[in-house]
């Protein structure tokens, strides 16, 4: 296992006094798999992202990842932020390799590869523009490429398609697809989407109200060979959503 959470717990100061916002959390990910968290908001998705990220201190419990503990960010490890969070004042280039210069990685290879990444998925004619000359999806596929050029192992996504119009995160969410299963990277995403979890994902975890425990597991076997947009025509698509739906009992 590339990614084990065991018995994870997290309480926080606030004004208001502790709050716990995770309790006794515990799964794992196999390498190269892509999963999803989903929850009520606020149940502590993205709390448990930065635990996995080396950015939040657990209380109790920990993260293990290609078998060490997280304590601190590592290079193996690489996180997508809800929004691009593109440089509009340097080109795409320089944004996309920024990451090189920040971890001492900017090599003739390293920059090779980016430049491979950016013709591969459809960029590179586009690498002397500003982030403002790009669409919103162009921009996120920029984003992943930034994350991936540092060549994580593991790449943390939360909720990277939130700022997207309907039609626009349909298109992009499939585009991200099928860039982390054609580069093999394992994943998890947090997101709100029910849809969006179940369309991408090799299994989704449901999370409870704060604080939050693991309430299931889906596997989306019966799906895994399909695209996104295919799996939304499948009667076991429709299954899993309304499962889910009722699990998470938003309105309790």
């Amino acid at each position: 296992m590339i990614i084990q959470i065991r018995n994870a717990a997290l309480t926080y100061q606030s004004l208001n006094g502790e709050v716990e916002a995770l309790r006794d959390v515990s799964f794992d990910m196999e390498e190269g798999e892509l999963c999803s968290i989903v929850g009520p908001s606020g149940c502590g998705k993205s709390t448990l992202l930065g635990a996995v990220a080396g950015l939040e201190q657990l209380s109790s419990g920990e993260v293990i990842v290609d078998g060490e503990n997280v304590s601190a960010p590592s290079a193996k490890v690489g996180l997508m932020p809800q929004r691009d969070q593109l440089f509009e004042w340097k080109t795409i280039w320089d944004n996309v390799t920024l990451g090189l210069r920040v971890q001492k990685q900017d090599t003739p290879a390293k920059r090779a590869y980016v430049r491979e990444l950016l013709e591969r998925y459809g960029l590179s004619e586009f690498m002397h523009k500003r982030p403002a000359q790009l669409s919103g999806g162009m921009r996120q596929r920029c984003a992943l490429i930034r994350t991936l050029a540092t060549e994580p192992r593991i790449l943390l996504l939360d909720e990277p398609f939130s700022s997207l119009d309907y039609q626009t995160r349909l298109a992009v969410s499939a585009d991200i697809h099928a860039i982390l299963r054609r580069e093999g990277k394992t994943a998890l995403l947090v997101t709100h989407d029910i849809s969006e979890a179940i369309s991408m994902s090799d299994r989704v975890i449901v999370l409870s109200h704060r604080p939050a425990v693991v309430k299931s597991i889906h596997d989306m076997e019966e799906l895994r060979s399909l695209s996104p947009l295919q799996r939304r025509d499948e009667a076991t698509f429709h299954i899993h959503f309304n499962t889910i739906w009722k699990e998470l009992d938003i309105h309790a």
